[in-house]
């Protein structure tokens, strides 16, 4: 174990100056450190980070059918990386100062139009470590047809415009070999389900 392992990350990590290259949307700052690394050596590094706030997803699935509802959006950085855009995802929003659970069941009413009943954290991850500060808080819960009692589709005055659509999990999974399911956060939540839908077996 090299020298600096021995301590905290804290005590590795000397902030020299921070500054604010844009705070039109969210915060992009560059932030300048010292770097204590395992061989003891302090080495100067720069970092630019993206600070949009923690967020929550949720996938609710249907066990007795073994369906799933998905919502499909525009997503304009996706559309500049070669995408069409318009991407297929599991609900999910940013927190805006509100407890994750409390969150994502507005998120899942406003986009899907299904009441969620009994949400099920899974757990937390980074999604994107290198550039963005956000953490995700990730759910499931269990739905029927009954539940789905507004229209969805999201808030249009936040330039929402959002499609639901209901699957087979099979097939989704299926459409994540395929290509045409590409979100991150989609995929682990999908996958989650298939092996507790295994386990269960």
């Amino acid at each position: 174990m090299g020298y600096g392992m021995k301590l905290a990350t804290s005590e590795r990590v000397r902030i020299l100056k921070s500054e604010i290259l844009s705070d039109d949307w969210y915060v992009l700052k560059k932030t300048t450190f010292d770097f204590l690394r395992q061989d003891g050596v302090w080495q100067r590094q720069s970092r630019e980070t993206y600070d949009r706030g923690n967020g929550a997803v949720l996938l609710l699935h249907d066990r007795r059918r073994d369906t799933v509802v998905l919502v499909r959006q525009f997503r304009f950085p996706v559309f500049v990386n070669g995408h069409d855009g318009m991407l297929i995802e599991a609900p999910a929003g940013l927190l805006d100062d509100a407890a994750p659970e409390e969150r994502i069941r507005a998120e899942v009413a406003e986009e899907t139009g299904y009441r969620v009943r009994d949400v099920e954290k899974v757990f937390e991850a980074y999604m994107s470590p290198g550039s963005v500060t956000e953490k995700l808080y990730f759910f499931v819960a269990d739905y029927q047809p009954a539940d789905s009692v507004e229209c969805g589709g999201g808030v249009e005055e936040e330039g929402e415009d959002i499609e639901v659509i209901e699957l087979p999990l099979a097939t989704a999974l299926d459409m994540v070999r395929t290509g045409e399911i590409v979100d991150g956060k989609t995929i682990m939540l999908l996958q989650y389900v298939a092996l507790r839908r295994g386990q269960a077996a």
